[in-house]
C-alpha cells in the first residue's frame, strides 16, 4: 500500500509531535485570518506575539531560570517551520528575538539576563541584534559604529540599517555591535552592548519597506552619543564578532526553518488549489506538468527537514553544525524560492493577487536566500568545509 511522504521524520519523539500539533492550529487558528491585513498594513502582530510568549513558543530553547522552557533547538526548528508555514513574517519576528536571546543567555551577567532577557522571554519585550550598518553586510568586520569609554560609561555612535524587531511599541533592548578599539594586528576590535529601549542618544530612523516579510517590521537605527554604563558591555571587550559569529551558524539553522515552512506551505496551497480547481473540463490535479511540480517540491521539502533537523540535532548533542547549518540553509532558501514560484504558477492569475497566502510567500522566499549570508557566501563556506 502506497503511503505520503510523511510530514515529519519517524524518529521524532511524541514531545516534537505534539509541539508541531500545537503551534499548527494556533497559526491556523490565530495567524491564518489576519495575514492578509498584516501584510497589507505592515503591522507587526503584538496580540499574536504575545499569545505565542504564552504559549512558550518564544522561549522554548532558553533556560528555564530566565523564564524559558527548556526545550531543545529541534523543537524551536519546528516551532518556526509551522509559523512560516502561514506566515513567515511572523516566524521572524521570532527568530530575530532569539538571537538577542541567545547573546544573552550565553554572554550576559545574571543582572543582564534577569533585566533584559526575561522580558524577551515572557513576550513583554521584543529583542533586535543590530549588526548590518550601511557598508556592512556580510563583511561585519567592516563596521563603522564605534563605542568610547571614559572609565564610567560608554559612548556610542554610529547607524545601522535592515534592523527587525526595531522600532515596535514593546519595543526590548537592542544588541548592537561597534568598534571599540584596534587589535595589536591592526584589526579592529569589536564589542557588543545592550542598549535599552528609550535611551539618550538612541533614535529610529525609516522604515524599511520590503518585498517580502511586510509584518516584521525593519528600520534604520541611529545613536548620536549614545550614553549607557559600563555594565551595559555584553560579555568581554573585544568579544563582539567572535559572539556574534556564533550564533551566526543557528540563525542559518533558523533561516532554514523559516524556508522549510514557505516550501511544506506552497506545497499545502498547490495540492489544494489543483484538487478544486478545473480547466479543459479536468481538475488541475490531472495535468501531468502540474504533478511533477508538486513532486518537486514534496522531494526539496523532505529533503530540506532532514537536513535542518539534522543541523539542529547536532547542535542538541553539542557536537559541530556550522557545515550543516549552511548546506540547510542554503538548499532550504534555494528550493523555497523556487516552490513558492511555481506555487504563483499553478495559481495563474490568482497567484499574482495579494490576497493570495502564495503572492505573500513568493515575496518573502527571496528574503531568506538574502539573511544570515546570503546563497554565494553559504557555497563559500561550504566549498571550504569540502576542500579542507
Amino acid at each position: 500500500m502506497n503511503r505520503p511522504i510523511p510530514s515529519r521524520p519517524h524518529w521524532l519523539t511524541d514531545q516534537h509531535a505534539m509541539i508541531r500539533d500545537a503551534v499548527r492550529r494556533f497559526a491556523e487558528a490565530q495567524i491564518a485570518p489576519y495575514s492578509e491585513k498584516l501584510w497589507e498594513d505592515e503591522a507587526f502582530p503584538y496580540d499574536i506575539w504575545r499569545e505565542a510568549a504564552q504559549l512558550g513558543f518564544t522561549g522554548l530553547p532558553y533556560p528555564e531560570t530566565w523564564g524559558g522552557g527548556d526545550g531543545d533547538w529541534l523543537s524551536f526548528v519546528i516551532v518556526l517551520e509551522e509559523l512560516a508555514r502561514i506566515d513567515c513574517a511572523v516566524a521572524n519576528a521570532l527568530m530575530a528575538n532569539s538571537t538577542v536571546a541567545s547573546l544573552l543567555s550565553n554572554y550576559g551577567t545574571p543582572e543582564q539576563k534577569d533585566r533584559f532577557l526575561r522580558p524577551i522571554l515572557d513576550g513583554r519585550q521584543i529583542g533586535s541584534i543590530a549588526l548590518s550598518e550601511p557598508d556592512a553586510g556580510s563583511d561585519a568586520a567592516n563596521l563603522a559604529t564605534r563605542a568610547t569609554f571614559d572609565g564610567e560609561r560608554w559612548t556610542v555612535s554610529g547607524s545601522k540599517t535592515f534592523i527587525s524587531n526595531s522600532g515596535t511599541a514593546i519595543g526590548g533592548p537592542v544588541v548592537i555591535a561597534a568598534v571599540t578599539g584596534t587589535r595589536p594586528d591592526g584589526r579592529k576590535e569589536i564589542s557588543n552592548f545592550v542598549i535599552p529601549s528609550g535611551a539618550p542618544g538612541f533614535s529610529t530612523g525609516r522604515k524599511l519597506r520590503k518585498i517580502g516579510w511586510r509584518a516584521s517590521i525593519t528600520h534604520e537605527l541611529f545613536f548620536d552619543e549614545c550614553a549607557v554604563p559600563a555594565d551595559h558591555l555584553l560579555g568581554e571587550r573585544g568579544a563582539g564578532l567572535r559572539q556574534t559569529l556564533a550564533q551566526i551558524s543557528t540563525g542559518r539553522i533558523l533561516i532554514g526553518a523559516l524556508a522549510l515552512g514557505i516550501l511544506q506551505g506552497s506545497l499545502d496551497r498547490s495540492t489544494a488549489y489543483m484538487g478544486t480547481r478545473r480547466a479543459f473540463g479536468r481538475a488541475l490535479s490531472e495535468f501531468q506538468a502540474l504533478q511533477f511540480k508538486v513532486a518537486d517540491m514534496a522531494t526539496h521539502a523532505h529533503a530540506a527537514r532532514l537536513m535542518l533537523y539534522d543541523a539542529a540535532a547536532l547542535k542538541d548533542a553539542g557536537l559541530p553544525f556550522e557545515t550543516q547549518a549552511s548546506l540547510a540553509k542554503l538548499f532550504a532558501s534555494e528550493r523555497a524560492m523556487e516552490a513558492a514560484h511555481q506555487a504563483v504558477q499553478i495559481h495563474g492569475g490568482y497567484g499574482v493577487m495579494a490576497e493570495q497566502a502564495v503572492a505573500r510567500a513568493f515575496g518573502d522566499a527571496k528574503v531568506l536566500e538574502i539573511v544570515e549570508g546570503t546563497s554565494e557566501i553559504q557555497r563559500m563556506i561550504i566549498a571550504r568545509a569540502v576542500l579542507a
